[in-house]
């Protein structure tokens, strides 16, 4: 399959994922593997499975990180959603974050933060079907106020640290405050 310039971007950037993370290449090769499928991997109407994007949204310090309350899962997750055809998926979970969340000033840092492919269960007139989910981090600006969208029921900036120890808290939004922790005190 000829890809073209995003798509190869992405599986340079799923390859360096897979060298920082070797207890992940599995699945960032999985992700990579996707690309080859004749049907459009980033739109939502290939229902074997398909890309979204999502932001790891911290504040400018760090510290914190936006999350919502997804109305249609009802549960507290990162902002994101599908790519719709944008082959572009850093520039997806900005996008993403600006609507879902409002704030102003936002800005992706680095290359890909975070891989996560899980179920979305059926709903109405859409069967059950895979999330690719490839996560970038997202950084706030000095104004931190936010506006909920009509995706969701709240949102709420949580300490970072407090999400990496909640056992309620996704399994996925773990993994990522405990990299992003692991970032900070490497830097």
């Amino acid at each position: 399959m000829h890809l073209d310039t995003p798509s190869r971007e992405l599986v340079a950037d799923l390859a360096e994922y897979a060298l920082r993370w070797p207890e992940e290449a599995g699945v960032a090769h999985a992700f990579a593997a996707l690309l080859d499928d004749a049907v459009d991997p980033f739109r939502r109407e290939r229902l074997a499975g398909h890309f979204t994007a999502s932001a790891w949204l911290v504040s400018a310090d760090g510290q914190r990180t936006l999350l919502t309350h997804h109305r249609k899962l009802d549960r507290w997750l990162q902002p994101g959603g599908h790519a719709d055809g944008d082959r572009d998926l850093a520039a997806a979970a900005l996008r993403e974050a600006c609507e879902e969340t409002g704030v102003a000033g936002l800005g992706v840092e680095g290359g890909i933060f975070d891989l996560d492919r899980h179920w979305i269960p059926e709903r109405a007139d859409v069967p059950g079907h895979w999330h690719h989910d490839v996560r970038y981090v997202v950084r706030a600006g000095i104004d931190e106020r936010f506006v909920v969208s009509d995706e969701s029921h709240a949102l709420a900036w949580r300490p970072v640290d407090v999400v990496a120890s909640d056992p309620d808290a996704d399994p996925s939004l773990r993994r990522m405050a405990r990299k992003w922790l692991a970032r900070m005190a490497g830097a």
